[in-house]
């Protein structure tokens, strides 16, 4: 039986609900979100004259938790328009609505009790096969389902999305005693293909994996913390980015998640694994305790590890339980890693350190190697699950057996037994039996050692996706120091960038030219895409830097319009060109999505010309790119100026998208041409297949344009009478309004005198004089160091 899934029932509106609910909205589902009845009116309510029995009372709690959600930030959803497909009810009135939905999604409070009689509500008015789930981060699933009826049970299992739902891309699928394999598959699938998610099928044991190691991961370091007599600022220095963790690192996250949730999971695994041999870790250190005490929370409560004070960022101190002014945490082991691009090579180096920082690693990842190995099969039976969850719900670079076997198999067998643990069984098994590592690369594949046969057995689901670790090497084509071309079977080639934060310079632009030749040449489209954090930040404004302080004004020009060229490459080839961007795709990175022939977006991609952050207007063809598709929406007897303004205005105001959906509204992703991906996994296969659609269906090289109508002196006017304006109101500053002065003349088509079609080439060189001109500007140049310095902008 073919299953689709239209509508999506969600009971319960809390924070997860909303989220949950907001997210299945995101994919274009229509969502039904429920929660309870108040018992009592508000003060306002009460003035106004309304009962219990207005609908607007009885709906009150769930809409007041939606419009919460949607005005949070990072928001729930991709585009406030949207929440439109959200329609909001409560337990009382509209539970017999869920007989019409597919799938109904409990997200009610964590007490079994509650939970029970919510299922028994369901169960009287859902139609038979729905299916119905539960949002529980512990609760065993087998006590949730029983005394439901068979269809029930069949249809129920456990799934655990991670908060926030749109962002974490964990997501747990735990059975139940009666669930049916058709639902798991299902679910697993649906999880990947259209939530964008990491689909892990996880035994229904305490906390199930993701927190199960994640907690343990936590509370490990809770105690050695004291053991070892560290700080925080050192425990966040030693466990954030340079491990490939997220930067806010171990305390930094607790204060944001909240103590009192971590403290609800340690407790509940306390309780619940009383035969874990690491079970003493689970209870809560004194500091936590007199934390609780104090309601010392984090954000929630204004203090937690880290305290804000005014402008000043204040450190708990655990011996004294007192805040103090921060300390800056530095080692010896730390700085030996610094000319070592990726987390994965560092781990060698890290845990031979000399120093405390040495020790540290030693003792964390011993115990944590030690800990996880034990797990098999206890919480699931292949240990490939333990790293996709760590990596897709607690945002690590990599797993746990993934940094293992970057160490060492033997080398972590070795550390395990300096500190009195070892191995489960089954490690030393697979080293007796030949198998030197627990992943293995074969033929663009990653294999994983299985326990039961004790051979490499190839990861299930990689089918879809393309995996450039995999294939930089076997399949590389060409490479420079900035980029490298890999050829994905079918004609096919990518380009991937390999320059820090993947920033566009000399390198990038020769590859790029490289890959666009070898193209046309011999194969039948070209992908432009990577894995990295982001797909670019954009040009190298470090070089533009030099060239300016150094006043070398014809190589910056020269540089530029070798930009430029490359840009309209990309645009005017024989060949197509598809280029994938997702994260952060800004300045250059963005001026290359806007001159694709299709552009084939991951949803989670931040897109935005943000030139004049740094005093400068986009100078590889953004400025005209914006003119053209202003003049290629020019409608007879309609205000043109206005449709300019708009994207005027996107330029100006530096306007980044907050998903790739939020960018068609900005005019930088155009309707009818580029598509977006949510699972970003899948982002490299699925541009490859519209590369070969578009070669198949027979593509012809664009001719370049003429035909650009610009609207001259009438634009331009109110473009400067606006910045003037602007300026009087101390809106913004005169150097703002140099900059936004040159935009304008570039966009209007400069000063002519009366509405005019132009060429591409015209509209790029005066682009081009314009950049030049702000480099010359010892304001910008101001601008450009403080960001090189500070990485953020700076307004003079």
């Amino acid at each position: 039986m073919k299953r689709t899934i239209k509508k999506v029932a969600v009971v319960g509106s809390g924070i997860m609900g909303s989220g949950i609910a907001c997210h299945f909205a995101n994919i274009g589902l229509e969502v039904l979100l429920l929660d309870i009845v108040p018992n009592a009116l508000t003060e306002i309510e009460e003035k106004k004259g309304l009962t219990l029995e207005n609908k607007a009372v009885r709906n009150r709690i769930v809409n007041e938790h939606l419009a919460n959600a949607l005005k949070s930030n990072p928001s729930p959803i991709y585009s406030q328009k949207f929440a439109s497909r959200i329609t909001t009810g409560n337990t009382t009135d509209d539970m017999a609505k869920i007989g019409s939905y597919d799938w109904v999604i409990e997200v009610v409070v964590e007490r079994l009790d509650i939970k029970k009689l919510v299922f028994e509500e369901i169960d009287k008015f859902r139609k038979p096969g729905t299916l119905v789930t539960s949002n529980t981060s512990g609760i065993p699933i087998k006590f949730m389902s029983e005394g439901r009826s068979e269809d029930f049970q069949k249809h129920f299992c456990g799934t655990h999305f991670f908060n926030p739902a749109r962002y974490l891309k964990l997501f747990e699928i735990i059975p139940g005693p009666e669930t049916s394999q058709e639902v798991l598959d299902f679910l697993f699938d649906y999880g990947s293909k259209y939530l964008g998610k990491t689909s892990v099928v996880a035994k229904d044991t305490p906390a199930f994996i993701g927190n199960r190691i994640g907690i343990f991961g936590i509370q490990s370091l809770f105690h050695l913390v004291k053991e070892m007599g560290l700080t925080i600022e050192e425990v966040d220095k030693l466990t954030g980015p340079v491990i490939g963790r997220p930067k806010s690192a171990t305390f930094r996250t607790v204060d944001v998640v909240g103590l009192d949730t971590l403290v609800h999971v340690a407790n509940g695994l306390y309780e619940g694994v009383p035969n874990d041999e690491a079970h003493d870790l689970f209870k809560l250190p004194d500091f936590i305790s007199k934390m609780m005490e104090n309601k010392w929370l984090g954000s929630k409560t204004g203090q937690g590890f880290y305290k804000k004070e005014g402008k000043e960022i204040l450190t708990l101190d655990l011996d004294t339980m007192e805040y103090r002014a921060a300390k800056k945490a530095a080692f010896a082991t730390l700085e030996l890693t610094k000319t070592i691009d990726k987390p994965i090579n560092r781990f060698k180096v890290l845990v031979k350190g000399k120093d405390k920082a040495g020790d540290f690693y030693r003792k964390n990842f011993s115990a944590m190697f030690a800990y996880v190995s034990n797990r098999v099969p206890e919480i699931t039976d292949d240990f490939y699950k333990i790293d996709d969850a760590m990596k897709a719900g607690f945002g690590w670079e990599n797993g746990p057996f993934e940094i293992w076997d970057a160490i060492g198999v033997q080398k972590g067998i070795e550390l395990m037994e300096a500190e009195g643990l070892k191995p489960a069984n089954w490690v030393l098994d697979m080293i007796a039996s030949g198998n030197t590592s627990f992943y293995t690369i074969k033929e663009g594949a990653t294999y994983f050692y299985d326990i039961a046969t004790k051979s490499q057995k190839k990861v299930p689901g990689q089918d879809s996706f393309i995996i450039l670790n995999n294939i930089r090497e076997s399949k590389k084509v060409w490479s420079n120091s900035g980029a490298v071309i890999h050829d994905l079977g079918d004609g096919i080639l990518n380009l991937e960038f390999q320059s820090k934060m993947n920033t566009i310079g000399g390198d990038v632009l020769v590859g790029i030219n490289k890959a666009i030749d070898l193209a046309e040449k011999e194969y039948s489209g070209l992908v432009i895409g990577n894995q990295g954090a982001n797909f670019s930040v954009g040009a190298n404004i470090g070089m533009i830097f030099m060239m300016a302080v150094e006043q070398e004004y014809d190589e910056l020009n020269m540089a530029i319009k070798m930009f430029q060229d490359t840009m309209m490459r990309v645009r005017y080839s024989s060949t197509p060109v598809i280029v994938a961007p997702h994260g952060m795709t800004l300045g250059g990175g963005c001026e290359m999505t806007l001159h694709a022939d299709k552009v084939v977006a991951a949803a989670e991609s931040y897109i935005g010309l943000v030139e004049f952050g740094v005093g400068v207007i986009p100078g590889g063809g953004g400025s005209k790119e914006m003119a053209l598709r202003a003049s290629d929406l020019f409608r007879k007897n309609d205000v043109e100026l206005n449709v300019l303004q708009e994207y005027f205005l996107t330029v100006a105001m530096a306007k980044v998208s907050t998903s790739a959906y939020e960018a068609f509204d900005l005019g930088i992703l155009q309707k009818g041409k580029d598509v977006v991906v949510v699972n970003r996994d899948r982002q490299i296969a699925e541009a490859k297949k519209h590369a070969l659609l578009m070669a198949e269906a027979g593509y012809t090289q664009p001719i370049k344009r003429t035909d650009v109508k610009v609207l001259g002196k009438q634009a331009l006017g109110m473009f400067l009478v606006g910045t003037d304006q602007m300026v009087a109101g101390k809106y913004i500053s005169e150097h703002d309004q140099k900059i936004a002065n040159k935009l304008a003349y570039v966009m209007a088509g400069g000063d002519l005198s009366e509405p005019t079609l132009v060429s591409e080439q015209y509209l790029l060189d005066i682009e081009r004089e314009a950049f030049l001109s702000l480099c010359t500007e010892r304001k910008t140049l101001e601008r450009i160091q403080f960001m090189l310095t500070k990485g953020k902008p700076l307004r003079n």
